[in-house]
């Protein structure tokens, strides 16, 4: 089918959905989160063509992870939906005031409209995003990558069938089949039927999306995240947070990807990752300081003060003082999440104060930066841009307002 009258229906599928009330909007997902466990088999065997083909292609092992599917992760998926369902309408709120001439003023939410979701292999975000497009009763246009393409469309089709028994056009869930760089110019220059358009991945997609898209783009960022390991610190504190959030799941964008080491602590900090078991799995991109305190290391390039690793690498660099590690980290952070491991109150809030980027912690991983674990349910992706919305993009950055005014014949 012609990608414009897939857009034209979206949008006017659109149109429906925003009329639905909350009670029909949560019984969609509830059918969703039951049709995903239902249809299993089917999706984990078109997921099983993509892994395969990834496997012979030669992909990362981060790569696989993320674009692989598991019945646990189905589940998740599934549990996560029924999370959603629990949450408030993001359109229920309602402010009013009058003014001294008697125009009685209210502001309420509504949704976007139709939402475009340009993204790569992570068939998760298929139906994270359309379950959170629905939510706030938007309809969402999916467009994933080649790499996923048999899971996002085996995906989709199941999400489709849960509108249908729903009695609510599938429409409010289109999805993209032409996966090249041109579908993507071409997709988001339909200012007439898209609202918004969001990238999620990789920083060449994110500046491709947002250097040729006519429609107004939400940006999510590239995680380029630091620990800091003040030099009053709990050292064993500090591992065990560099191991999580370094080691748990390197190919997704709250992992670490450059570690900060405070000169009075760092001969003592080092040796203890060098020997721990599961650090030595990480191959260090090492500072003059660092290196040699580190049997698995190269000396770091400048370039890898700025890198997404994606994979179990990192940079390591000795710093004098709390200065040197903010400044380090707001020149070449994107904006994701920082974390610093200290016992000192003054050093913890002048971390968090001065640091620039949309998530910033104390004496925790940074693996926490996700809808989920913030309480706003599934997301969308990581906002690291400042205007309308930042951070994990719930479903609350979904909606906008408008103003109903009603008046006894008042004229200006």
């Amino acid at each position: 089918m012609d990608m414009q009258i897939k857009v034209q229906r979206a949008h006017e599928a659109a149109q429906i959905v925003a009329q639905l009330g909350i009670v029909e909007r949560n019984k969609v997902l509830k059918t969703i989160a039951s049709q995903l466990l239902k249809s299993q088999d089917s999706i984990l065997k078109a997921n099983s063509l993509d892994v395969e083909k990834a496997r012979t292609q030669g992909a990362s092992p981060a790569f696989i992870d993320r674009l692989s599917l598991t019945s646990e992760r189905l589940k998740g998926l599934s549990d996560s939906i029924l999370q959603v369902v629990s949450l408030p309408d993001p359109l229920a709120k309602d402010i009013g005031w009058t003014r001294p001439n008697g125009l009685h003023i209210r502001q309420v939410k509504v949704p976007l409209g139709t939402i475009a979701i340009i993204y790569e292999a992570r068939p998760n975000v298929t139906v994270d995003s359309a379950v959170l497009c629905l939510k706030s009763a938007n309809a969402c246009i999916l467009r994933g990558s080649s790499h996923a393409l048999n899971s996002n469309r085996e995906l989709v089709k199941v999400m489709r069938h849960a509108l249908e028994i729903c009695n609510i056009p599938v429409d409010g869930i289109t999805f993209i089949e032409d996966t090249s760089h041109e579908s993507v110019t071409t997709l988001t220059s339909f200012t007439q039927y898209i609202d918004v358009v969001i990238p999620r991945g990789g920083q060449n997609l994110i500046n491709s999306v947002k250097a040729n898209s006519k429609v107004p783009v939400i940006e999510t960022g590239v995680g380029k995240c630091h620990l800091y390991i003040h030099s009053e610190a709990d050292l064993n504190m500090g591992l065990n947070i560099l191991i999580n959030g370094k080691t748990q799941r390197p190919g997704v964008c709250n992992a670490l990807e450059t570690l900060l080491v405070d000169k009075k602590i760092a001969k003592e900090f080092l040796h203890m990752v060098n020997t721990d078991p599961t650090m030595q799995k990480v191959l260090f991109h090492a500072c003059p300081s660092s290196l040699p305190c580190l049997s698995k290391a190269v000396p770091a390039q400048e370039e890898d003060w700025d890198k997404e690793y994606l994979a179990l690498e990192m940079a390591v660099k000795v710093v004098d003082n709390l200065e040197e590690a903010i400044n380090h980290i707001n020149r070449h952070s994107t904006g994701h999440s920082e974390a610093i491991i200290t016992n000192n109150y003054t050093a913890a809030q002048t971390f968090q104060k001065l640091v620039t980027s949309c998530a910033v912690y104390v004496n925790a991983s940074t693996r926490f930066t996700d809808g989920g674990e913030f309480g706003f349910g599934a997301e969308i992706g990581i906002s690291t841009q400042k205007l309308h919305a930042r951070g994990p993009l719930g479903l609350e950055h979904l909606t906008s307002v408008k103003y109903l005014i009603d008046g006894a014949g008042q004229v200006r």
